[in-house]
């Protein structure tokens, strides 16, 4: 692979100082690789094109370890181009507590990330048929779940009922927000409220838990799912395994609260390939009678 186009040159021009002549460099003698042109695989270590990982589903391509997805980016490859509507933009977040440089962090990271908040949540056709659709960015205080979040959450969660549709919801999440303290508490018992509602609707509901599906949002919605799905090696669970060990004061089991140990023991249905994704979750809906076009009855002669 050549990489020349990707490293600025080293420029050296001719200039005069008291009669002699000099080579200088306008930049430091030992060429660098442009901002954000490299990733480094958090598993193997090994320096990837950033654009490599964005065409591979953004997998690495040398170990087959799964970066975490921007929100949209993640919409993109699930949803029909063009379907996505989005809901309940602009939330203003609150500050209950009166939380010391909380509100300084919010608004530095919506202006980095670009978000409102940690979850987009929205309406959007997968093959042609119609879901509600929830994703969390951890870029945003780790998806942690504030009362915005929770609101999103729930109001996407009744309107699916209202209207009927399947909901299709990607965890990934640190938890509660403790900079709302209880707050952040009582969205838990709001969205499992909303989607018992949407359950006794008779409407499917299939969560999806990436990496990491932790804390509170573990405790609430994101194990509350008809069919519950996981990446591979995700890690899922409440509390995090050296808290464990030090409570029990035992050694935990090789591969604890990954996606395929929960797998192995009944908390989560199967895994989900990244690439395959749309392709799984449509066929599931369809397996739900979900998209099917209702067949004309021919009239009696």
């Amino acid at each position: 692979m050549k990489l020349e186009r990707y490293f600025k040159k080293t420029i050296l021009k001719t200039v005069r100082d008291d009669e002699e002549v000099k080579e200088t460099s306008n930049i430091s003698e030992r060429p660098e690789a442009p901002q954000g042109i490299l990733k480094k695989c958090n598993a193997c270590k090994a320096a990837i094109f950033t654009e490599d990982v964005k065409k591979n589903y953004y997998i690495c391509p040398k170990c087959g370890n799964y970066f975490r997805m921007h929100a949209y980016r993640r919409i993109e490859l699930l949803a029909d181009e063009g379907t996505f509507e989005e809901w309940d933009c602009g939330m203003e977040i609150s500050n209950p507590l009166k939380f010391k440089g909380y509100p300084e962090k919010v608004a530095a990271l919506k202006e980095k990330t670009g978000l409102d908040e940690a979850v987009i949540t929205g309406r959007a056709k997968i093959n042609g048929i119609d879901v509600v659709l929830g994703v969390c960015d951890g870029r945003f205080m780790m998806a942690s779940m504030g009362e915005v979040v929770g609101e999103k959450i729930t109001c996407a969660v009744e309107r699916a009922t209202d209207l009927g549709l399947p909901l299709i919801l990607f965890a990934c999440s640190g938890g509660a927000r403790m900079q709302e303290g209880i707050v952040s508490l009582m969205q838990m018992a709001k969205t499992s409220a909303a989607l018992k509602r949407h359950s006794e609707a008779g409407l499917l509901y299939i969560s999806v838990l990436t990496d990491p599906t932790t804390g509170g949002v573990t405790a609430s919605w994101a194990m509350l799912g008809d069919i519950i799905l996981a990446e591979p090696h995700a890690l899922i669970g409440f509390a995090g395994p050296r808290v464990i060990e030090q409570t029990i004061g035992q050694k935990l089991p090789k591969g604890f609260q990954r996606a395929e140990f929960l797998v192995e023991h009944g908390f989560v249905d199967a895994i989900l390939e990244r690439e395959t994704s749309k392709a799984v979750l449509s066929e599931i809906l369809s397996m739900h009678g979900y998209g099917r076009k209702e067949e004309s009855v021919p009239e009696k002669e």
